[in-house]
């Protein structure tokens, strides 16, 4: 190809296929992408694939590995089958960021010459793109963790943190299974190995006369498990009639003397076949000192009955190191592994006593398992660190014979490292996650902050003390922890008086001031702080450093997490990396905590001011309560309104307006104009209030949807000499009025259906309702926030208020409604709530000396045709 052909240098094109000659020009990532291939991390590399998308808050992400093409090894988000699919090199945004060896962050795919060609991003599917190499032990760029989002983004220097430590994490798994894979091939050829002896062992219980073989000594009699009877007379039967004496007498002498048994002998098969068996044995006691049980082995020597050459060869061939012990712990046998991995020769070894050949075993798990494996006749198993100058972590196993103690291990020192490490990322990215979960649901900077430091302590720091910043200005510690029980009391006092000792040069103040972390010795920091208690507290603490990360928010710092460490314990720097993380999300969760409030006050104020206090009418008494959602955003349309019309009635409405937010609000307030003024000027009952209120919306196209209910009472001469007053009613498809009769009975006034919402059809007829009611009764019109809940249906709330009234009904008004809230809400409402009550005076009620402009006068005439109003 000519020169005119090629790419031309800095185009897309040009860049990514640069980028794919570097990837595939490495043989050794190549070889090591492969290797890794191999072995199975997919559940560990889903975790941490679902673990960046959550955290990075992108819909996709995606684990690769590379050699000669980019192999998707696990994905979130993808369509089904993209994992083990594979994709070119110059074809894979990846290649980019595995051939530069750093995190390649694009915020606008499109606007990226180096991707912008590629046809994930020319279709629309990567709008923005974040990706970090996955670097192994040795150096080598072994493939890309990333994540995508559809539509541009811009990414923070936090986002790539987070994702550089969990593609740390995904090469520390993909490294352990390898490890793991390996680790598990040697242990079974370690098993063939020890199959290959043919070593049987038994267990002959001397009290029950039960005798237990496993499978290779049952077979080496000739014996199947179904034939074999489990009885000393089962063994007599096998052996050569010449040897039974002798090998007797063995068993007689080893019982009599509790000691150890020897003996090799012929068994004679069923077939006449002859075998030569070498069987050792010890007899044990039971705690009176008398012979309990006989525990041995055997193995077949018919090949080599001189000598165990068979055994010696199969030994020297393991791949583990093997070693045996006499009786008195001295070495007796050592093969090629072991010397390699005990650092020291056979003919230095044999014959030398355990204890004095590795003092460091002493008073440690080693001489606690190997004794506990002879005195019990049981095998151990363990894993255990021995120090220098082996320096080395060994898995052990270990079992009693006869002769002493026989003991294989293998060193899995470096699996030990890589499984630390991984425990180490798996305990961050738990952290990160544990506080998350924490802030996510705090609004307030108190519980936002204050449980911080007892979630990084003892994780990331020896104690911790969490300031923030207060409305004022003022710095002020709200969160404190030790991971010593006996020096919190100590941090509890030393940080109630430091911020007052502090100089504007320490690094708390230097932290708050700049935003960025600053690290000093404990010593200089008391050096900062004049003679006092403070001073003599933090001496008394005796950390060795700290450091101040500040909590930032959008625009500002809102306060600082200080970690302390011990003496002797430098921080690493992904602890450090993590730590900051931790900072930055609580600093944001107080910037959440500092906009909900806004929002939250000003959504309130916006709806209180537009509620205003009852009328006081001489024959009842109204109350109102209203009570704002839990959460700002859904503060919004419910509504209650109390007035006099021009005739002296009294009238009560309930509304909620479809909708929870400050347009919903503003909407309310606009319909609660409407009705008061239409009620007000055309003294109309509530089914003609409700059509004219319909209409004006429409008029006026205020286009939102509304229910509400209007009542008003009225009374005659003749209803009120005679103690009752008629409720006369209209309801626009909201929930119907409840009745607390005087005898503490409650009554709904219709079932659930209702009329048609407002602002549905401004030509639906509107039906009015009319109910008597006896002095003493207590009408109650809400809103559905009352009854409503996620966990249950608005028929099990209802039940709810009903009984709540019922025991309620002998409270004064004022009360009824604060017991009502408390028992149905417990005063944090998922919905705003609306309650608007009246009840009717009874006739032995003194009356107030004065009508006031809101009271209905006494005199009522007496015309039935057109019933006075009360």
């Amino acid at each position: 190809m000519d020169d005119t052909s090629r790419p031309r240098p800095g185009s897309p094109v040009a860049d990514l296929r640069a980028a794919a000659e570097v990837l595939q020009a490495d043989r050794t990532r190549s070889d090591a992408a492969r290797r890794l291939r191999l072995r199975d991390a997919s559940a560990a590399l889903d975790r941490i694939a679902e673990l960046a998308a959550r955290l990075l808050g992108a819909p996709i992400a995606q684990v690769s590995l590379l050699d000669d093409v980019q192999v998707v090894v696990s994905a979130v988000g993808l369509p089904p089958g993209t994992v083990g699919s594979e994709t070119p090199l110059e074809a894979s945004a990846c290649a980019v960021a595995a051939a530069d060896r750093t995190a390649y962050a694009v915020p606008d795919a499109q606007a990226d010459p180096r991707v912008g060609d590629l046809a994930p991003v020319t279709a629309g599917a990567v709008g923005a793109y974040l990706g970090a190499p996955l670097v192994d032990s040795q150096g080598h760029t072994v493939g890309v963790l990333c994540v995508v989002c559809p539509a541009p983004r811009p990414w923070s220097d936090t986002d790539v943190a987070t994702l550089r430590q969990l593609a740390d994490a995904a090469v520390t798994e993909l490294e352990l299974a390898a490890l793991t894979t390996a680790y598990e091939s040697d242990r079974l050829r370690w098993g063939l190995a020890i199959d290959a002896a043919g070593i049987g062992t038994f267990d002959w219980d001397l009290r029950t006369g039960e005798l237990t073989w496993d499978a290779r000594l049952i077979e080496m009699f000739g014996y199947t498990p179904e034939t074999f009877g489990g009885s000393i007379e089962a063994f007599n039967e096998r052996l050569h009639p010449d040897d039974l004496p002798r090998v007797t007498d063995a068993l007689q002498a080893s019982i009599a003397a509790c000691g150890d048994y020897e003996a090799e002998y012929r068994v004679v098969w069923p077939e006449g076949e002859t075998r030569w068996v070498q069987a050792r044995g010890r007899t044990l006691s039971d705690e009176t000192g008398s012979a309990a049980r006989v525990l041995g082995a055997a193995y077949d020597t018919t090949a080599e009955r001189a000598a165990d050459v068979r055994v010696t060869r199969v030994l020297e061939a393991m791949p583990a190191g093997f070693y045996s012990l006499d009786r008195e712990w001295r070495f007796t046998h050592v093969n090629a592994e072991a010397e390699r991995l005990l650092g020291r020769s056979r003919d230095e070894l044999l014959g030398q006593v355990l204890w004095t050949a590795f003092p460091a075993a002493i008073n440690s798990i080693f001489e606690e398992s190997y004794r506990a494996a002879v005195r019990t006749g049981t095998p151990v198993q363990f894993d255990a660190h021995y120090p220098a100058p082996l320096n080395g972590w060994y898995e052990l196993r270990a079992w009693p014979s006869p002769e002493g103690l026989s003991v294989y291990f293998l060193e899995v020192t470096e699996r030990r490292r890589v499984q630390d490490r991984a425990e180490r990322s798996a305990q961050r990215l738990a952290l990160l996650a544990q506080v998350s979960a924490e802030l996510a649901g705090a609004l307030d900077a108190q519980s936002a902050t204050a449980h911080l430091p007892r979630l990084v302590v003892p994780a990331l720091a020896d104690w911790c003390i969490v300031t923030v910043v207060d409305p004022d200005g003022r710095p002020r510690d709200v969160g404190h922890w030790h991971v010593d029980p006996a020096a919190r009391a100590l941090v509890e006092r030393y940080a109630a008086v430091r911020l007052d000792a502090m100089p504007a040069t320490s690094p708390l103040m230097r932290a708050l001031l700049t935003g960025e972390p600053v690290m000093e010795a404990a010593e200089a920091v008391r050096g900062l702080l004049p003679p006092g208690e403070a001073r003599d507290l933090l001496g008394a603490l005796t950390p060795e450093s700290g450091v101040c990360l500040p909590l930032r928010g959008r625009d500002r710092t809102l306060g600082v997490m200080t970690l302390y460490f011990r003496r002797g314990w430098a921080p690493r720097d992904e602890d450090l990396a993590t730590a900051q993380d931790v900072a930055d999300r609580a600093g944001l969760a107080l910037d959440n905590a500092r906009l909900y409030g806004q929002q939250r006050a000003l959504a309130e104020g916006l709806q209180r001011s537009l509620l205003t206090e009852p009328p006081e009418p001489d024959h009842a008494e109204i109350a109102v309560r209203y009570l704002p959602a839990a959460e700002a955003a859904r503060v919004g349309g419910d509504w209650y309104d109390a007035f006099l019309q021009p005739g002296g009635a009294t009238t009560l409405v309930i509304g909620d307006v479809v909708g929870h937010d400050t347009e919903a609000a503003a909407a309310m307030g606009q319909l609660r104009g409407l009705l008061r003024g239409i009620a007000t000027y055309s003294d109309a009952g509530p089914g003609e209030v409700l059509r004219g209120l319909d209409a004006s919306m429409a008029l006026l196209q205020t286009r939102v949807l509304a229910t509400a209910t209007v009542a008003r009472f009225e009374q005659t001469a003749d209803e009120l000499r005679r103690g009752v007053t008629r409720m006369r009613w209209a309801n626009a498809g909201h929930l119907p009025p409840l009745v607390v009769n005087p005898d503490g009975s409650v009554a709904e006034l219709a079932s659930w259906r209702g009329d048609l919402l407002l602002g549905v059809d401004p030509r639906a007829t509107r039906e009015e309702s009319v109910v008597t009611l006896d002095r003493g009764a207590t009408v109650l019109l809400f809103t559905d926030g009352l009854i409503e809940r996620r966990d249950a249906d608005l028929d099990a709330g209802m039940s709810r208020l009903r009984e709540a009234l019922r025991e309620l009904a002998g409270r004064p008004l004022q009360e009824m409604l604060d017991e009502v809230l408390e028992r149905l809400v417990d005063g944090r409402p998922e919905d705003d709530v609306a309650l608007v009550a009246v009840r009717l005076h009874r006739q032995d009620r003194p009356r107030p000396p004065a009508a006031g402009p809101n009271r209905v006068p006494d005199v009522v005439p007496d015309d039935p045709a057109t019933p006075p109003p009360v």
